[in-house]
């Protein structure tokens, strides 16, 4: 039907609703496809707005109310501003001059009944405008929806006269209003952890994003009592340069909101992974050789909210001394020749500083760095930043006065990472670091790394000034304690600024990233020791966390070859100090007590290592027969006979000897001795104390063995919600075996935070595991929302490790509930022993190794049956994501 015939119906049908949605569907059609095309975001915007305009000034038509003087429909806020997206909010006033009339009642019931037929998110109120005045005065939000008025239908002179009121002192002063919305998108910077860089953003909450541009038009309009955002041009405010930074910047935003609502058919402003590829796609954006399309569209969301929040900074700067310091007496410190402090703000003594000096760009950084009680750079300072920002060129770079400033700026004791975020968001940083700029912004599609590369690489540093605090000793205790060991922090800071700077680029990013940081050190002038130091660092960044997490780190073959990569003592400190800080880093929750425990573990043993000489390998029969000695003493002094003791340790083969502590093992073994010949399983479940391997519980069950006991019991494990970070099943010909679990509750915690929990965990795995026939089913759980947007393939390679006579099995597959159990499930339909096994989730991705042999004893050789598990293992785990 025709839209003129669908106007009419509108008018005159008994119903008009059908004749409306209909007006409204095409619109919404017409303006989806235009989109899809690549129309102009900002005419589809209006082009809503004016479509629901039409409709609801032809309903409003209908009522004999339309007629009055005294009565008008009001679109206020984003819809007040003339702006809506395919499924955003309308919200409007119905205004009264003095009230509601009693002839009125029904007929304005019906008229809010009908719009909500028509399935739009209408929001609505009915005051006069007495009552509006009273409301705006009582709430900050509400006088804030009546700063941005149209009238849709009616007399406009009642919007016209509710806007002066609104305007007026006496509801709301601009010092009070200013203040108000300042704090407003604090408590809103707060929520979203007052970064631009989170993984699922909100295109309209978060920093730098919608609501902070519609911020500085509301706190202009009621400083200024501007009309339309537009006439910000007018003032001196914004320059031309900023106005367009803020005008392309919405423009941007604008197009993924309102690509986002089509996908999503809804009121999204989320930017969740269940609709960022689609978007991304809608959008234009492609592959570019290992870069995702997605990431890119991220990529280039993130260098606009970086922009558009260093614009907030200017211009909320200029209020904040237009309005808060009018007529206060100015205090101005001079810091040198060419700074001083005004208000505690810095500022360039005048606008050609940076011109005559280019060097001032630097210096401004560390006289920051120098002078903590400055709050921040002078609006005027920051546009006079801008203007030169062009200087920064490779001139500037080699410049002896800028080289030495910036090491100057490593080497001085303040809150660097503070000082390195002020340079990226003025865009500096990138410039004087042009691969650090390559990396803004830049983001990895998963759940592993939840900030973007530039982004993390300043929590690293952040991670490395925390560790010099006093407080920092309760979750890094030995890291804290050698950081300040260490000869040099700038040899930290500058392999920490460079670890990562080389991803995205393609080929191994630790490689590039060396001969990066080796150029930035020698044209920096460190010595020839001092860069073979960082280069090292950041070659090996991953060294000492890969080794911990994915190797045997009770294997002495291991911990020789580690400890034969390190060439000194000082190396292994800085690694050891930079890996925490990485980790730590990456994800919050990639950072617990188990991985805390590993890497210490291989400190200590490394350390030792280099204090006997990496040149002698080691004797492991030298090594077990001094483990089985110390832990001879151990139970001596309870009272174990060498009879008792030798009848348990001749069922276990040496590898047993390899793997625990003396203590751990004394403990388990008079425990062994204690239960007898009790047929239920021995559950042994034990916080570890303080020391090296603190902060975790540990699960040691002996018991008859049985060739489903590894599927078995990480199905009971799974099913009580625990998370288990490594496994080690210890048997020989014996009719027993050993198994030691170490687990994890949901929050990251050792189970001696719940006593009661601890107990219902040992007696379920005794009831479950008693009997073979009555083995538990694989958990069937649902996968969580976010996990589902990252299906890949699973991989499974092997390889035999001929010194341990052991095959390696690696399985790097998404998570989901269940996943073990289908892996032992898998392993015990080949006949395969598990001995050990290193479980690691990264995110939404398991990098988990199994040390496993045929069933007897040796490794897997035969290439057929190495196909066919690798098959088996590739099906079961694919076909249950």
């Amino acid at each position: 039907m025709s839209l003129a015939a669908n106007e009419a119906r509108i008018c005159t049908d008994p119903s008009p609703v059908s004749a409306a949605r209909e007006l409204l569907g095409d619109a919404y059609d017409t303006d989806a496809e235009c989109f899809r095309r690549g129309a102009d975001v900002r005419t589809l915007v209006r082009s809503r707005a004016d479509t629901v305009d039409k409709v609801l000034r032809l309903i409003w038509s209908r009522y004999p109310f339309a007629d009055s003087p005294d009565i008008a429909l009001v679109a206020v806020g984003g819809y007040g501003r003339g702006e809506l997206h395919p499924h955003s909010d309308i919200d409007l006033l119905i205004l009264t001059r003095q009230g509601v009339e009693s002839e009125w009642q029904d007929n304005l019931g019906a008229f809010v009944t009908l719009l909500w037929d028509l399935r739009l998110d209408i929001g609505h109120s009915v005051r006069s405008i007495a009552e509006s005045k009273q409301a705006a005065r009582d709430d900050v939000t509400i006088l804030t929806n009546l700063l941005e008025t149209r009238t849709i239908a009616g007399p406009d002179e009642l919007r016209a006269e509710l806007s002066r009121e609104v305007y007026a002192d006496d509801v709301s002063s601009d010092r009070d209003y200013f203040i108000a919305k300042r704090e407003e998108q604090k408590r809103r910077h707060r929520k979203y952890g007052d970064t631009e860089y989170n993984l699922e953003p909100n295109v309209k909450g978060s920093p730098g994003a919608l609501r902070d541009i519609q911020t500085i038009g509301w706190i202009t309009k009621r400083h200024f009592g501007l009309e339309t955002t537009a006439d910000l041009t007018r003032f001196s405010i914004l320059t031309e340069e900023e106005y367009q930074i803020l005008l392309t910047g919405e423009t941007f935003l604008w197009q993924l909101r309102y690509g986002l609502q089509l996908i999503a058919d809804r009121n999204e402003n989320r930017l969740l992974f269940d609709h960022q590829r689609a978007l991304a796609q809608m959008l234009g954006y492609h592959d570019e050789g290992k870069r995702l399309g997605v990431e890119l569209m991220m990529q280039a969301y993130y260098r606009t909210v970086l922009a558009l929040a260093e614009l907030t900074d200017v211009i909320l700067q200029y209020y904040d001394e237009a309005i808060l310091d009018a007529g206060e007496k100015e205090e101005i410190q001079p810091l040198n020749k060419r700074f001083q402090t005004r208000n505690h703000y810095i500022e360039a003594i005048n606008n050609q500083v940076f011109a005559y000096a280019p060097y001032a760009i630097m210096e401004i950084f560390v006289l920051m760095a120098q002078h903590p009680e400055i709050k921040g750079i002078r609006a005027t300072t920051i546009r006079s930043l801008r203007a030169h920002r062009h200087l920064i060129d490779d001139a500037f770079r080699s410049d002896l006065a800028v080289t030495s400033l910036f090491m100057e700026l490593l080497k001085t004791p303040h809150e660097l990472d503070q000082t390195l975020s002020h340079m990226k968001k003025y865009n500096v940083l990138g410039r004087y670091l042009p691969e650090f700029g390559q990396i803004i912004g830049q983001m990895q599609h998963d759940l592993f790394h939840i900030y973007t590369v530039d982004a993390h690489t300043l929590r690293v540093i952040r991670n490395m000034v925390h560790l010099k605090k006093p407080e920092a000793s309760h979750d890094y205790a030995l890291a804290s304690r050698l950081i300040h060991r260490l000869p040099k922090l700038e040899i930290l800071y500058i392999a920490g600024l460079f670890h990562d700077v080389a991803k995205g680029r393609g080929g191994d990013h630790s490689e590039l990233g060396a001969i990066d940081a080796e150029a930035f050190c020698k044209s920096h002038h460190l010595s020839e020791r001092d860069t073979q130091l960082v280069s090292w660092l950041v070659e090996n960044h991953l060294l000492m966390s890969m080794t911990a997490q994915r190797k045997d780190i009770s294997d002495p073959d291991i911990i020789h070859g580690f400890a034969r990569s390190v060439p000194s003592q000082v190396h292994l400190d800085y690694l050891y100090v930079m890996t925490v800080c990485d980790i730590s880093a990456t994800n919050p929750k990639l950072w617990n007590t188990w991985r805390s425990s590993l890497l210490r573990q291989l400190y200590i043993e490394a350390k030792r290592a280099l204090r006997r000489g990496t040149e002698k390998p080691v004797n492991r029969l030298e090594w077990v027969r001094a483990t089985q000695s110390e832990a001879r003493e151990i139970l001596h002094a309870q009272t174990m006979t060498d009879a008792r003791i030798d009848k348990v340790w001749d069922t276990l083969d040496e590898d047993y000897f390899l793997q625990d502590s003396t203590v751990d093992i004394a403990w388990q073994t008079a425990a062994i001795i204690r239960h007898g010949d009790n047929p239920d399983p021995l559950v042994l479940i034990r916080d570890t104390r303080s020391g090296p391997t603190d902060g975790y519980s540990q699960i040691i069950i002996y018991m008859k063995d049985r060739v489903a006991l590894f599927a078995a019991t990480t199905a009971v494990l799974e099913q009580l919600n625990l998370n288990i970070v490594d496994a080690r099943i210890s048997s020989s010909e014996s009719p027993y075996s050993i198994s030691s679990y170490v687990v994890l509750d949901e929050r990251g915690q050792p189970l001696g935070v719940d006593p009661p929990r601890k107990d219902r965990v040992r007696q379920r795995l005794i009831e479950e595991l008693d009997d073979p026939d009555d083995y538990p089913d694989i958990i069937h759980r649902r996968t969580p929302r976010q996990l589902k947007h990252f299906a890949f393939p699973t991989e499974v390679t092997l390889s035999n490790d001929t010194i341990n006579q052991r095959t390696v099995l690696e399985v790097i597959t998404p998570d989901r509930p269940g996943l073990l159990a289908r892996v032992g499930q898998v392993l015990l339909e080949h006949r395969v022993r598990l001995t050990n096994a290193k479980i690691a989730t990264l995110g939404e991705r398991v990098e988990d190794v199994f040390f496993v042999t045929d069933e007897h004893g040796e490794p897997i050789s035969d290439p057929q049956v190495c196909q066919a598990l690798q098959d088996d293992l590739c099906q079961m785990l694919d076909d249950t994501q």
